[in-house]
């Protein structure tokens, strides 16, 4: 299975540019302490998220085939989730978020499939499969939640981004991948930090993507349901987060009603929350989502959606009010009383009509650019797109016809007609000239000698999002990540120590009783004295036997490492008290 990544239905519709983000699980590279590491963090959350957690949270566990006991396969996951019409892939940590978004949008659920590291495990500023397959998935078993991140990520991934917005995700990819990596300098982190600090301090008006990123934070990361006074965890780092989630419900932290404003409220991806915002039920997040989506670009066109395209210095779309859509890198605009009247996209360039590619107006015809006039003509009321076929001719708007169009703004086009293409309600969206002039005030804007002249037709921009209309209209394979996921070699100590844990999960599955858990002990105090959590597995079994002389041996030695190690004393009496319920055995254990 190694380096395969197997499909189904869903993933098969995926486009090729997503598929880019895609890996392998390669669930053998998980240790017998990553298993350990995922049992006892499940096993925490789930005894205490039982209370505090929305109840689609254990329905959902039981829903998409998640084991408290073992890291999901995500084969496995898969073969459930389809029954209800979802797909789960591995990635490598953070991935660009119009492409995370994407994939929900095709109702796909992206799992980062690394684990935190022991040291890490109350919380990691890294995706991992625990934040994930534990915290997002069951959730999407509710279906007015699914349906809600299935329309975050539609919605999502056509906010349009700024050029500092990239530089900020690597950052934040860098640190998250610093951070979670072992023996990293502390002040290697240190600079990864002020770096953060220093984007975001200097990354002057919010773009539309981290607009809707606030929402998604606030929301399907850290959400709360039900009422102020008394809200139910449904975010899934609150779900992942066995510090989090039990600190999100005390006073320390604040709780709002959940509203469009918390799309101004910035997030620190390094530090627990200061407050959260509590929604009354899943229909009210899809309520304020389609609030924010009429306020954003996708939705308004119009100038500002232009200057944000030209802005974002990225591969984006306007869609004029014909319905043509033009794709490319736009780089300027001529407005006139507030309003643009010429756009201009440089660099190759594509037409598309209803999201597909027009025919013979690729990124090979439009390979240097494309730019068109937008508006009514000078002293005509009516709009080229709203002529009939006779007011056309009225206005030498024909084939073979030359003709002057002077637009409202001062945009002139002056060539022959050669043809034109008309969208299915039979408006006119695009004329053909040659020997065609372009031009505004005093600058040429196009030369008869640059060849075919095509002009979208449309009085205004009624959309404009980031990426291509249509997908197969660029080559999209284009990911390369800055940096990977560290993976260090590990020692013959490390090695060691995962051999114990491994015999010890042996021992408890039944798969091998011939192993002495006393020996392992005694390894254990011997050569991993600061290793907390296979002591406390050790002792599960021990409780569970009735092993009284065993349990004791164990209790002592994590006192010891308490003393020694007082900052995880409280996940060693977290563990214990799992399943320390017999007061009696308990009780005759500590004397």
């Amino acid at each position: 299975m190694k380096d395969l990544i197997e499909t189904n239905p869903i993933l098969n519709k995926l486009p090729k540019h997503l598929k880019q983000f895609m890996k392998p699980q390669n669930y053998e590279d998980y240790s017998a302490i990553d298993q350990a590491v995922w049992r006892y963090v499940m096993r925490k959350n789930v005894n205490f998220l039982s209370t505090v957690a929305h109840e689609s949270y254990l329905k959902g566990l039981k829903q998409t085939g998640i084991s408290v006991d073992r890291i999901p396969n995500m084969y496995g996951m898969n073969r459930i989730l389809k029954d209800i019409g979802w797909a789960a892939v591995a990635v490598d940590g953070f991935i660009p978020p119009n492409a995370f978004m994407e994939f929900q949008a095709y109702n796909v659920l992206v799992i980062a499939s690394d684990i935190r590291q022991l040291e890490h495990i109350e919380y990691t500023p890294a995706p991992d499969i625990i934040h994930e397959g534990a915290g997002h998935a069951p959730i999407i078993a509710n279906p007015e939640y699914a349906e809600y991140l299935r329309r975050f990520g539609e919605i999502g991934c056509k906010a349009i981004s700024s050029a500092k917005d990239y530089e900020l995700y690597e950052a934040v990819r860098h640190l998250s991948i610093i951070k979670e990596a072992p023996n990293t300098p502390k002040e290697d982190i240190v600079l990864a930090e002020k770096k953060i600090e220093a984007l975001q301090q200097n990354m002057g008006e919010p773009s539309e993507m981290a607009l809707i990123r606030n929402l998604h934070w606030w929301t399907v990361e850290y959400g709360l349901i039900g009422t102020v006074d008394n809200p139910k965890i449904y975010g899934a780092g609150l779900l992942s987060s066995i510090g989090e989630s039990a600190l999100c419900m005390t006073d320390a932290v604040e709780k709002l009603p959940y509203t469009i404003e918390a799309a101004y409220k910035d997030f620190d991806i390094t530090k627990p929350q200061p407050q959260l915002y509590v929604t009354p039920d899943f229909a009210h997040l899809s309520l304020i989502l389609e609030e924010f989506a009429n306020t954003i670009s996708v939705r308004k066109g119009g100038l500002s959606g232009v200057n944000k395209l030209i802005q974002s210095e990225a591969l984006g779309t306007i869609e004029l009010s014909t319905g043509i859509q033009i794709s490319g890198v736009f780089t300027d605009v001529v407005e006139d009383v507030n309003k643009p009247i010429y756009i201009q996209a440089t660099g190759a360039s594509a037409l598309a009509y209803r999201e597909k590619e027009l025919v013979g107006h690729g990124i090979e015809t439009h390979s240097r650019g494309f730019g068109s006039p937008l508006g009514k003509l000078k002293g005509i009321n009516l709009a080229i797109e709203d002529m009939s076929p006779r007011d056309l001719a009225a206005y030498n708007i024909y084939e073979e016809q030359t003709v002057t169009l002077e637009f409202e703004g001062g945009i002139k086009v002056s060539g022959e007609i050669i043809t034109g293409k008309r969208n299915l309600q039979g408006k006119i969206i695009l004329i053909s000239f040659k020997n065609c002039t372009v031009t505004y005030q005093k600058s040429a804007l196009f030369k008869p000698e640059w060849g075919i002249y095509d002009m979208a037709v449309g009085k205004e921009i009624v959309s404009a999002f980031s990426g291509p209309a249509d997908l197969n209209s660029f080559d999209l394979i284009t990911h390369v990540p800055s940096e990977k996921t560290i993976h260090i070699k590990k020692s013959n100590e490390l090695l060691r120590l995962e051999e114990l844990y491994q015999q010890v999960r042996d021992y408890r599955e039944g798969k091998n009783r011939t192993i002495s858990r006393t020996k392992v002990l005694e390894e254990l105090i011997e050569n991993h004295p600061n290793d907390w959590l296979l002591p406390i597995e050790l002792y599960e079994l021990a409780f569970k036997g009735s092993e009284i002389k065993l349990s004791k041996q164990l209790i002592n030695h994590l006192e010891v490492i308490k003393q020694n190690r007082p900052e995880v004393g409280n996940l060693i009496d977290d563990g214990l008290n799992i399943f320390l319920q017999k007061e009696n055995f308990t009780d005759s254990v500590k004397q």
